[in-house]
């Protein structure tokens, strides 16, 4: 992968709801969601989401299909992973890594009031 590309990537993922749209799409899996599923599923609405996923489609990242009359978002896997193996290249100077720390579950954002 590029320096460029990774650099796309990373500048792409580096906002909260799109970061969160990217992993709503990779816990989908290769068949995707629908951009109303998304939206419902993230509290977004839908003119918001639509530009969030132009970013992520810009850095290669999702793709879209029509189905009917829905768009169907997938995140893209290889890049995904080219963006992963980029960032963890030469990991630990070649001597074997550290075993990943156990880290707590991610805890829920709380709704504040408006």
């Amino acid at each position: 992968m590029k320096k460029t590309d990774v650099v796309a990537a990373l500048a792409a993922l580096a906002q909260d709801n799109r970061l969160d749209v990217f992993r709503l799409l990779v816990q989908a899996g290769p068949e995707g969601m629908s951009a109303g599923t998304v939206s419902t599923a993230l509290d977004l609405a839908p003119n918001t989401l639509t530009f969030h996923f132009d970013r992520l489609r810009t850095a290669g990242l999702v793709t879209v299909r029509r189905d009917g009359r829905s768009m169907i978002y997938a995140a893209q896997f290889d890049t995904m992973n080219s963006l992963l193996g980029f960032l963890t290249e030469n990991c630990c100077g070649g001597a074997q890594c550290a075993p990943a720390v156990e880290c707590k579950p991610a805890r829920k954002r709380a709704k504040v009031p408006a």
